[in-house]
């Protein structure tokens, strides 16, 4: 049979209320008896009960996140970030994917919200709608590059926008006017924004032409956008992929092409994910701090949760990192233009 906090409280003789006490911290416990209490409990391998502590604190010491995916090193970098806020407030993280679907977004919202102190929300379905339906106004929420921007939920943002008109003025300050965009899911957030940046920014140039391809974000969709790319008849000069898996992707499929990058088309990407400095040649790139990101949504929703209201910081605007993919010499750092 398992242990109970009374065969604790029994063998250290005390009672049931000063265990408890002891082994949540609480300050009125001396530090010799706390001491002695935790001896027991190991000795005895007594494990408290979770499920009857968050029925006594109404609280499950856990952080619900609910992501478009979490194959790839951007979801990888940003649940580090997430980690590390978590564990300095002796926080779990419970993690689900929605996998991009809307029917999916809601049943994860229904399933977490009754087992996690708070979610935090990634999702290009989760606008205000979405969330009223399904995740009841008693849950913290904390937003990361949603549609939902009502002011009902503190919301973290990356520009987008800003980030991919700065690479794309790049780009043209290069020579290139003829400028393929590997461009996301039309129903996701993030590719939207991009894909105006970048519209944004040739529109300043009259002599720009602009060649849309689709993708889903993957490396696979970036390889298939590099072999229809490299299939044109009249070729870009240069390709600037929505983030940096499509770009590796679209890389991978010129190279066995025979394509070379830069010397016969430019190659940019998104998010500065650790690979991208890896590759050869190395990505040029909008910057994101992912993981400063995560942690950042992260600590806004703690503070929530402990009364603290104040909305987040925004996180700061992509920087322009130049490295060889771009056949511009690999030296200047810029940050976005936000105007």
């Amino acid at each position: 049979m398992s242990v109970t906090i009374k065969d604790v409280a029994r063998e250290a003789n005390v009672s049931v209320a000063t265990v408890s006490r002891a082994l949540n911290g609480h300050a009125n416990v001396t530090h010799a008896l706390r001491g002695r209490i935790r001896e027991v409990a190991t000795r005895l391998r007594y494990m408290p009960h979770g499920a009857a502590r968050s029925l006594i604190t109404r609280r499950t010491q856990t952080l619900g996140a609910i992501l478009p995916d979490l194959y790839g090193e951007f979801f990888s970098e940003l649940m580090r970030g997430m980690d590390v806020a978590a564990r300095e407030h002796n926080l779990h993280l419970l993690v689900s994917s929605s996998h991009g679907s809307a029917e999916e977004t809601a049943d994860a919202l229904r399933a977490l919200s009754g087992r996690v102190d708070g979610l935090l929300v990634m999702s290009p379905h989760a606008d205000a709608a979405l969330l009223a339906q399904n995740l009841p106004p008693a849950v913290p929420t904390v937003l990361m590059n949603t549609r939902a921007g009502d002011g009902d939920y503190h919301t973290l943002a990356i520009d987008n926008h800003g980030g991919a008109r700065t690479m794309v003025r790049h780009l043209l300050a290069c020579g290139h006017r003829r400028i393929a965009m590997i461009a996301g899911p039309e129903s996701n957030f993030d590719a939207e924004e991009r894909l105006r940046g970048v519209r944004d920014a040739l529109s300043d140039q009259a002599d720009g032409e602009l060649v849309v391809l689709r993708g889903d974000f993957s490396e696979k969709s970036g390889y298939m956008a590099g072999l229809e790319i490299q299939r044109m008849a009249r070729r870009p000069q240069a390709v600037f992929a929505a983030n940096d898996m499509m770009a590796l992707g679209c890389l991978f499929a010129l190279n066995v092409a025979g394509v070379s990058v830069p010397r016969d088309i430019a190659l940019a990407g998104f998010d500065d994910i650790p690979m991208a400095r890896f590759v050869t040649p190395p990505l040029t790139t909008m910057r994101v701090n992912i993981a400063e990101l995560g942690e950042r949504a992260a600590r806004t929703l703690i503070g929530t949760l402990a009364g603290d209201d104040t909305p987040p910081r925004g996180i700061g605007a992509p920087e322009l990192i130049i490295r060889e993919s771009c056949g511009s010499p690999p030296s200047r750092r810029t940050a976005a233009d936000p105007r």
